[in-house]
């Protein structure tokens, strides 16, 4: 019988020293293999604590490093723990999209400023020659 990880135990295997990733609905050990990863090692850091599964697959891993997944396996994800990750993943993308506005909003002011400022220098320095 296969072992049962839940959303703390999956948060409490989170650094470089001892990581774990959720893909699919099966955790996997995949510390022997970071400093090998050719993303590198904060790609994979990144991605601990959470459901990493739409990073997995959106990066197209290969078959040779699916088939390096089954000898990492360390158990499946219990289904009602689910919520509990989903919910602080949705979090940390909340606060990493509410920075991005943030400095995209500090732009909106300073490029039309400094188009401004350069209009006007360009109108005075060529007023007076």
């Amino acid at each position: 019988m296969s072992k049962v990880v839940t959303a703390e135990e999956l948060k409490a295997h989170s650094s470089k020293n001892d990581i774990w990733l959720l893909i699919s609905g099966k955790v996997y050990n995949v510390t022997k293999f970071i400093d090998e990863h050719p993303g590198g090692d904060e790609v994979i850091l990144a991605e601990s604590g959470h459901d990493a599964t739409e990073a997995f697959e959106d990066v197209g891993h290969s078959d040779e490093a699916r088939a390096l997944l089954p000898d990492m396996l360390v158990g499946n994800f219990e289904k009602s723990e689910a919520s509990k990750l989903k919910s602080a993943a949705a979090a940390a993308q909340e606060a990493r999209a509410s920075a991005a506005i943030e400095q995209g909003s500090n732009m909106m002011y300073f490029v039309p400023l400094t188009l401004l400022g350069a209009y006007f220098a360009w109108r005075y320095y060529s007023g007076s020659m």
